[in-house]
């Protein structure tokens, strides 16, 4: 089972998964929760650029977080993406320091997975499935 919000990262210079790519995971309001606003979970994309689980903050898993919200309610939610120092270390000079989406979730509903398309020079995103 994986993660109740994933990611993909796609490299569009060489058209490859960006594997190796920080990611953070950080939630922007803390609604009806006890949840701490700011709390950020952190991973590193795999092979296929994906991330399917994100590390605990201390013993909150991303599921156990969201157990804490009322069904239906709408949480707000950004991935942030070190694209500059990724492309960097592989003699790339880019032009974001970083990619960062906000999105919504609802607590009940599907999974949310967020796929991004980087380049030193743009950016794409949207909601996937």
């Amino acid at each position: 089972m994986s993660s109740p919000i994933t990611c993909h990262v796609l490299n569009t210079v060489s058209g490859t998964p960006a594997a190796d790519l920080k990611a953070y995971l950080t939630l922007l309001n803390p609604g009806s929760s006890s949840l701490q606003q700011g709390m950020t979970f952190n991973a590193v994309t795999n092979v296929d650029g994906r991330v399917k689980e994100w590390d605990p903050v201390g013993d909150i898993t991303l599921t156990s977080a969201m157990d804490k919200f009322n069904d239906g309610e709408k949480i707000a939610w950004g991935i942030r993406f070190e694209i500059g120092p990724w492309y960097e270390e592989r003699g790339i000079e880019s032009f974001w320091p970083e990619v960062d989406i906000k999105f919504y979730v609802k607590k009940g509903e599907r999974h949310y997975h967020v796929p991004c398309l980087v380049g030193p020079w743009t950016y794409t995103t949207y909601r996937g499935s």
